[in-house]
């Protein structure tokens, strides 16, 4: 029984491992190679640690803030990276997701799958602190990429300062003092000529 047990844990750490190849719009700062997604959640999970003490929230499970930052992506395995700003993408993106959810999932034992689907739950459905929070770092740490590489991902057709703000107002709610930090990014930004009003 064991036996079976750790062969599903080693084939689900095995297939994670091609999260490294999930290539997503954004470029590496001082690079011009595509972040993948395993650099996106590394690089929020050492945000959420360093910022929380912004949060609104001031108990804060972090334990379930890192754990739902390391798992909201591992569906782009099977479902792709989807542009924040691609329309026809996501119409379909909470579809493929899903789908991708269950048979990525499902390789672990059923209550290790059970858990781990429930955390890439909380966190598309924003309605805990916690999943705020994490949430708050998916939209500020491309934010950042993109003020440090010239607006890369923000040159492309149809991304405006005024869906910029949309994105990131999530940060307002829970983390207002993140949510100036991020306006004055952005208005320096339309400044400098890198984002389009």
């Amino acid at each position: 029984m064991w036996q079976e047990r750790l062969e599903r844990q080693m084939r689900f750490i095995t297939e994670i491992d091609r999260l490294k190849r999930i290539f997503r719009q954004n470029v590496v700062i001082g690079t011009t190679e595509n972040e993948n997604d395993a650099e996106h959640s590394w690089h929020m999970a050492v945000m959420a640690m360093l910022l929380s003490e912004y949060s609104t929230e001031k108990n804060l499970d972090m334990l379930k803030v890192l754990k739902l930052i390391l798992v909201h992506d591992l569906v782009e395995i099977d479902a792709g990276d989807t542009f924040c700003y691609d329309e026809k993408g996501l119409e379909d993106k909470a579809e493929r997701e899903k789908k991708a959810a269950q048979r990525l999932f499902g390789i672990l034992p059923e209550e290790q799958a059970q858990e781990i689907f429930e955390f890439w739950r909380e966190f598309e459905e924003l309605e805990t602190p916690e999943a705020g929070f994490a949430a708050c770092m998916d939209r500020l740490q491309p934010l950042l990429l993109n003020f440090n590489t010239a607006g890369h991902t923000w040159q492309k057709p149809g991304v405006t300062s005024e869906k910029v703000l949309k994105r990131n107002r999530l940060l307002e709610q829970h983390v207002p003092e993140l949510w100036n930090f991020a306006r004055k990014m952005i208005e320096s930004s339309i400044e400098k000529g890198i984002l389009k009003k």
